[in-house]
């Protein structure tokens, strides 16, 4: 029959059927839904209505993930779906779609932090692990004192998020549509939505 967006093959409310007042449009047309799954990028051209185009991303592995509370995106690597608020199937089959809750890699995001801060990020359970092997860099006393300003002002990160880093993995939000655009972005959840999604996530 094919995939169709029309509402005039249903029935009325009361259970009556409809008058069947004309076949088919092309606008009412539906497609199928890309299912993008976690990959090597594989993403399809689809020419739709006035000679537009969609991005279907069929496989994605990475994207701008952005860490809110400290105003900066980062390209990164997503490795797994752990939440989908419609369907758990989506979770098993680890596929990509809005609002989908993610895992991903939280490397850049603390190469960052260092960098700007020059104070370490979850690294506690590395340290345990191998001692001494991290050499810090030698900076001047000015990049100190800039540092020491940024990390008093600013640099507190939330105990939750701090564990995330020390596991290597952020949750994050999928706010793009990777069968529309072919891309997965997000952000980082923090704060109550975090707290929120974990007691989800539990469950």
């Amino acid at each position: 029959m094919g995939i169709s967006r029309d509402s005039r093959h249903k029935r009325a409310a009361t259970g009556a059927k409809r008058a069947y007042y004309r076949k088919k449009r092309a606008f009412e047309k539906g497609r199928q839904p890309a299912n993008t799954r976690i990959g090597a990028k594989r993403i399809h051209l689809v020419r739709t209505r006035g000679g537009n185009r969609k991005f279907r991303g069929l496989r994605l592995d990475s994207g701008n993930f952005s860490w809110g509370s400290e105003a900066i995106s980062r390209k990164t690597r997503v490795i797994g779906v752990v939440y989908h608020p419609s369907n758990n199937e989506l979770v098993r089959t680890n596929t990509l779609t809005k609002s989908a809750v993610v895992q991903i890699d939280a490397a850049p995001f603390r190469q960052w932090y260092e960098a700007h801060y020059g104070a370490s990020l979850g690294r506690r359970r590395q340290a345990k692990t191998a001692e001494g092997t991290v050499e810090e860099k030698k900076v001047s006393k000015s990049v100190e004192k800039k540092h020491a300003e940024r990390l008093a002002a600013h640099g507190k990160v939330d105990a939750a998020l701090e564990r995330q880093f020390e596991a290597g993995r952020l949750y994050a939000v999928v706010a793009s549509r990777p069968g529309q655009s072919g891309r997965v972005d997000g952000y980082v959840l923090e704060g109550e939505e975090l707290a929120f999604y974990q007691r989800a996530i539990r469950k």
